[in-house]
């Protein structure tokens, strides 16, 4: 594949390695998806096994320069009877969302001990406070909003539902969107906004906000890929969502006003479908970057891509993709699910991965020197 025909920013010689900072095996069955708790030092992981693992880390004494160590400290056994697919924390930390190909959506918090000698806090054990029932088939997604007063689920069944969160563990739907004609594969909310995106089978990508007078509605749909669509990631400044195709490709689509978008951007550096990609500020010097573009899938290869903005005199509407830091059979011969950017500050050079095999990955982004 002659990937300067779509990026000629590529460097031969990537300025940047992946280093394997933890190896995190467990799961009995397909590990399908990794997601970082946004408030404290946890570590979520899902399964084909029904169960969702929990892994803390910490730093050592020196600091920054030093990769953390990562410790199991919960298994969740779920309520479900089927297929843990996707899980996602609510922005407070407190939170745990997963959904199951038993179509269900549950909701997890950490067990209350007060036994008069240690903090509430303490207990690792998490109990299922509310099963969300709706969906008819596969719920492939969900996903918090960044306030954390919405959630969003989608299903094999073509909906997207929307649900408010509400004081104790209660949840109200808020809308069933019955906008895509297949299979809906993946949410993901706007960092800033209430604009849901959605990604599926049909290969498109829909954007919903929520009109004041009315309800939850379809504003946009994106139209591009010649293949389903996997996985959304939005920019950290929320000007640009990336999606990833079972195409080969990466898109980028530039938001111009409230209701357009545009592609602007197209990367290739896979050789089998994309089913992961996330977006995070990273670590890059130049006043010009948009942050780190991290992909996987079916090949089984980790990519990093920094995304840049056009110089300043630069007319067209167009940015530029350098391949920063690449590893390859990242989990031996299994596909890669899952590949998620750690969100806390000072980890923003680590991700985590989840493949075939069962386990759980953990990477950090190093410059080449000092590899």
């Amino acid at each position: 594949m002659d990937l300067s025909k779509v990026d000629t920013q590529m460097d031969v010689d990537p300025q940047f390695s992946l280093q394997l900072v933890s190896s995190l095996p467990g799961h009995e069955e397909r590990a399908w998806q990794v997601a970082w708790n946004p408030a404290k030092p946890l570590l979520a992981s899902c399964s084909a096994d029904k169960t969702v693992r929990l892994y803390s880390y910490q730093r050592s004494a020196e600091g920054q320069a030093k990769s953390p160590s990562f410790s199991h400290i919960s298994t969740i056994s779920t309520a479900h009877t089927k297929t843990v697919r996707s899980v996602a924390w609510a922005p407070s930390g407190k939170t745990l969302a997963t959904g199951s190909f038993d179509s269900n959506v549950g909701i997890y918090e950490k067990k209350q001990e007060f036994d008069g000698e240690n903090d509430p806090d303490e207990s690792e054990e998490w109990e299922c406070v509310a099963m969300l029932e709706g969906h008819e088939t596969e719920c492939k997604s969900v996903a918090y909003s960044t306030t954390g007063t919405l959630l969003a689920s989608c299903s094999r069944d073509k909906t997207v539902w929307i649900w408010e969160v509400q004081p104790d563990a209660d949840f109200e739907c808020m809308g069933v969107l019955m906008e895509h004609g297949q299979d809906v594969k993946c949410v993901a909310w706007h960092p800033t906004e209430e604009i849901l995106a959605s990604a599926s089978y049909d290969d498109t990508i829909k954007l919903y906000i929520d009109d004041p007078s009315e309800d939850w509605y379809c504003m946009s749909t994106l139209t591009g890929h010649e293949s389903t669509v996997w996985s959304l990631a939005w920019s950290p400044d929320g000007n640009y969502l990336a999606s990833a195709s079972d195409d080969l490709s990466i898109r980028i689509w530039k938001r111009l006003d409230q209701y357009n978008w545009k592609s602007v951007h197209q990367i290739k550096g896979h050789e089998r479908s994309i089913y992961s990609i996330s977006w995070n500020v990273g670590k890059g010097t130049s006043s010009k970057s948009m942050g780190w573009l991290a992909s996987t899938g079916g090949d089984g290869k980790i990519n990093i891509w920094e995304i840049s903005q056009p110089f300043e005199h630069s007319t067209k509407e167009t940015l530029y993709s350098k391949l920063i830091a690449s590893v390859s059979s990242a989990h031996d011969v299994s596909d890669v699910n899952s590949v998620q950017w750690c969100p806390r500050p000072g980890f923003e050079d680590l991700l985590a991965t989840a493949g075939d095999d069962g386990s759980v990955k953990v990477w950090r982004v190093i410059p080449t020197s000092s590899s």
